[in-house]
């Protein structure tokens, strides 16, 4: 459980320190990487949406063992952040310095798949491990 607790910790705190700032580099993004953003309602939803997945990691943490079920979405929201950025290269639509810079949403991942097998069912199971 304890892993758990800081899988789910780190996760949020990173994700809230990494999201955080899209909020005021609109004009830079459509700069550095252009077009310029033609569609700002997809852009801040995007970051909303991301940032509210990591206040639900944050919430995972506080009690891995009562919200183990949200761990499955959890997965998918890493794995399939991934799997949309793996098919853009793979469709030369992103370049690879891109990717690369993604590789720790796939570690989280990877981590939330093991915090979930680690982390038991039910609240019985968890208080005999205590």
């Amino acid at each position: 459980m304890r892993f758990a607790q800081i899988v789910f910790r780190v996760a949020g705190v990173w994700g809230v320190v990494i999201l955080t700032p899209l909020y005021f580099m609109f004009d830079r993004i459509g700069r550095d990487y252009p077009p310029p953003i033609t569609h700002p309602e997809m852009y801040y939803g995007f970051v909303a949406v991301g940032l509210v997945w990591q206040f639900a990691f944050l919430v995972i943490a506080s009690d891995p063992v009562r919200f183990r079920p949200m761990m499955i979405p959890a997965m998918l929201e890493k794995f399939g952040y991934m799997a949309t950025l793996l098919v853009l290269y793979a469709q030369g639509r992103l370049p690879f310095a891109q990717l690369a810079v993604t590789s720790p949403d796939l570690l989280l991942g990877l981590l939330f798949v093991a915090a979930f097998i680690k982390t038991p069912s039910d609240v019985a199971a968890s208080a005999r491990l205590r």
